[in-house]
């Protein structure tokens, strides 16, 4: 049997909890609500990314015929001159090759004089002397063939640089075009920085973009570049778009050192600034807001987050200015509430 103390404190539940359901608008009910005017902003953006050094004539260097390496002749890190001799084949094979081609040649000269005498006295017919004509011709483009894979027998520097990877060891067999050595132009300072951009960043970056650099192996001196490339597609490996930072003052850098740019974009993104309180269920990147556009009902739509201001979340997606943002009342709205514009 309930006692009388206890029905009375039932009886102040149950008031409390209609009292508590009468604050709380119905869907049905008009819900009064304030809004603001939204409008675009011009937001010029730093993106900052970070990748490694290299310079724009890394090299991968290589035999134009195969054989036994018979000579390497420097190790990495060397710093190499234009046009010096890094690394050489067994000529053996390649000087008999020459040979052949060269005996070959003399052949078909002694064979076009012989035909070319027999034709002036005819004795030989026309044919005679348009094949022999031909013979000379094939065995002279042997000939230079053979010379042009003789020269490729041997590696030498395309420019001033480094070696920065040596590939393959003395009495090795390598096939044609398998790379020996990779090297670099440091001597001339055309350093560039790669990196990756996310999609959002590629469509705000433009080349000539002014970007400041910093890396660990100078940490008190901040280089200067600009975006010279921008990548028309992602990267395979990574997922993302590739760039191109040219250093302007990148003495003492080395190839692989890890850096890390600062870019100042030229193009400004157009961004509304919106209260925190008129953002729904947000998190890094993305969220939900009411507008209305009859100022009768409320719409309910996703937007996207560029950042985070000390008073302020930064959209940049979703909204149009012919929109009234919803700023006060969000928490009873549903997708085409009606409501009541107050002051």
């Amino acid at each position: 049997m309930i006692s009388l103390t206890a029905l009375v404190l039932l009886i102040q539940a149950c008031g409390n909890t209609e009292e508590k359901k009468a604050d709380v608008p119905r869907t049905t009910e008009t819900i009064p609500v304030q809004v603001m005017a939204l409008q675009e902003e011009p937001l010029r953006t730093e993106v900052v990314t970070a990748g490694t050094f290299s310079t724009d004539d890394e090299t991968m260097l290589s035999f134009k015929t195969g054989g036994v390496i018979r000579k390497i002749l420097v190790k990495e890190g060397d710093a190499v001159r234009q046009g010096q001799l890094l690394a050489s084949l067994d000529l053996t094979e390649i000087d008999a090759q020459v040979a052949q081609a060269r005996l070959a040649l003399e052949k078909a000269q002694r064979d076009f004089a012989r035909v070319e005498n027999l034709y002036r006295d005819s004795v030989a017919t026309l044919e005679q002397f348009q094949n022999a004509s031909t013979g000379l011709d094939i065995a002279q483009q042997q000939m230079d063939a053979a010379r042009f894979n003789r020269s490729y027998s041997e590696i030498r520097a395309q420019a001033n640089g480094y070696v920065l990877r040596k590939m393959a060891n003395e009495g090795q067999v390598v096939s044609p075009g398998t790379a020996v050595l990779q090297t670099n132009g440091a001597g001339r300072g055309q350093w560039i920085l790669k990196a990756g951009v996310s999609d959002r960043e590629w469509a705000i970056l433009s080349v000539g973009d002014v970007a400041t650099i910093t890396t660990d192996a100078r940490p008190n001196q901040p280089l200067s570049g600009k975006v010279t490339r921008k990548s028309e597609g992602t990267d395979m490996a990574n997922g993302t778009f590739a760039i191109e930072v040219t250093v302007t003052n990148g003495k003492g850098l080395a190839s692989g050192l890890f850096g890390k740019a600062t870019i100042q974009t030229t193009v400004p993104q157009r961004v509304w600034r919106i209260p925190y309180a008129a953002l729904l269920d947000g998190d890094a990147q993305s969220g939900y807001v009411f507008v209305t556009t009859d100022g009768q009902t409320a719409q309910r739509i996703p937007v996207t987050i560029g950042s985070i201001e000390k008073d302020r979340v930064v959209i940049t997606g979703g909204l149009q200015n012919d929109q009234q943002l919803i700023v006060s009342g969000s928490a009873y709205l549903r997708e085409g509430s009606p409501i009541r514009i107050q002051p």
